[in-house]
């Protein structure tokens, strides 16, 4: 497994100094969080595109992906009703994707809970639906700049549509692509009825990331949730992929979340 740690935990410094400081506490990837950079990712020009991925080369990590992609952002919705508002979002995942082939990244995490809810007076089938023809052209483009688009399950405190990486992992088989996928959460896996390692080996190599954190929004290591049945049912499955620190709280401050995480993974991943 590799780690990675996301970019908003260093919110307040130079990215460059994140990167340094994140490469040299022993993570091998960085993930990046766009609106840290910039209110709209398509606000990032070419020039500070190329600016990312020399700094990022100078200190010796990959950028593994974005995520939080629509946070702060108006009028997109994935399963509107009305279409503009779908073919705004169809649109905006499409620059998505070319800034995540720019940067080198190859994996944009969907999770967005507000810009994906199910609203009223829309069918199950009919946000399937809708989703699937709002992801279709990023995914297209997904394909040529070999990037993964993984939709995110998220805890129902958080969003009422696609809840359970099962629900999850059966709306991404019907995109067909191999550019089209999901991934694991640890705080959204807690807010399901099985226990986490069960739903991680109930998805033995179909989830594309992993992202890793506390049922209370903090660090792994920083709470109660049990990281010896995660870490045994990752190596079960034999996962090889990106393991990424993502935190929502930050109080212990960016130096502490990101070196007491990665050795909390260490002790129970290895």
């Amino acid at each position: 497994m590799r780690y990675s740690i996301c970019s908003e935990i260093f919110k307040d410094w130079p990215l460059d100094r994140a990167l340094c400081f994140a490469q040299k506490t022993g993570y091998t990837g960085f993930e990046v969080a766009p609106f840290t950079l910039a209110p709209l990712v398509t606000d990032i020009p070419n020039d500070r595109r190329r600016e990312i991925v020399r700094m990022a080369s100078d200190a010796g990590i990959a950028i593994t992906g974005i995520h939080w992609v629509l946070a702060f952002t108006d009028g997109m919705h994935v399963n509107h009703p009305e279409p503009i508002w779908r073919s705004r979002a169809a649109d905006y995942l499409r620059h998505l994707v070319d800034f995540c082939g720019d940067l080198g990244g190859t994996h944009l995490i969907f999770g967005s809970p507000k810009r994906r809810d199910l609203l009223s007076g829309v069918s199950l089938d009919q946000a399937h639906a809708w989703t699937l023809e709002t992801f279709q052209p990023a995914t297209t483009l997904a394909q040529q700049r070999g990037v993964t688009l993984c939709l995110e399950p998220l805890a129902p405190s958080e969003t009422n549509y696609l809840n359970t990486a099962a629900e999850t992992a059966e709306l991404a088989s019907r995109m067909n692509s191999s550019a089209f996928g999901f991934m694991l959460d640890v705080k959204a896996m807690a807010s399901e009825p099985r226990p986490i390692a069960e739903t991680i080996r109930m998805h033995a190599g179909q989830f594309a990331y992993f992202h890793a954190n506390d049922e209370n929004l903090k660090g792994p290591g920083f709470g109660s949730t049990d990281y010896n049945a995660i870490g045994a049912a990752l190596k079960e499955t034999q996962y090889q992929g990106w393991v990424s620190v993502e935190v929502f709280t930050f109080e212990e401050g960016p130096e502490v979340i990101a070196t007491q995480s990665l050795a909390h993974l260490r002790k129970h991943l290895e």
